[in-house]
């Protein structure tokens, strides 16, 4: 079913509890980048935006490239944005975004942005996280904080 603005946003029958994060349109970034990605909540203040990295995601280390990791903490900026506040995703912008890598995801296990939100605004929101591998998250692969313009009402 197509969400807000192009955006298919439905339970995954294949991962209860999860959310299909997708574009209508796969001729888009998302698609042809990132690949299948999925959203579910933590709790009411955070969710979680996973990603599945193939070889078609890797640097000449045969680790995710950094520019992947960007773009899961980018998109994952606004998949939490309309999970958790049922926010217009697709008629918002990046104002900001800060990263710090810390380590290099893997390829072949699932790559986990976690993001939180610290504020909502009447325009803006806040929001911090970290992206994670592993078991129990075990491996820290980078921390960040974002600012989100929700879209002009007109």
């Amino acid at each position: 079913m197509a969400d807000q603005r192009g955006f298919i946003y439905e339970p995954d029958p294949d991962n209860p509890g999860w959310h299909r994060w997708e574009l209508a349109d796969d001729t888009r970034f998302n698609a042809q980048t990132m690949g299948r990605m999925l959203v579910r909540p933590e709790d009411a203040r955070s969710c979680r935006v996973r990603m599945f990295p193939e070889r078609r995601h890797s640097n000449l280390l045969d680790m995710v490239h950094g520019a992947v990791t960007l773009a899961l903490i980018d998109i994952a900026l606004f998949a939490a944005m309309r999970t958790l506040l049922q926010g217009d995703a697709g008629g918002s912008v990046t104002l900001e975004l800060s990263s710090q890598f810390t380590g290099a995801g893997s390829l072949g296990q699932p790559l986990d942005a976690i993001v939180e939100v610290m504020r909502e605004t009447g325009r803006l929101v806040f929001m911090r996280g970290v992206v994670v591998q592993g078991e129990g998250d075990s491996h820290l692969v980078a921390s960040f904080s974002g600012i989100v313009r929700k879209p002009t009402v007109r």
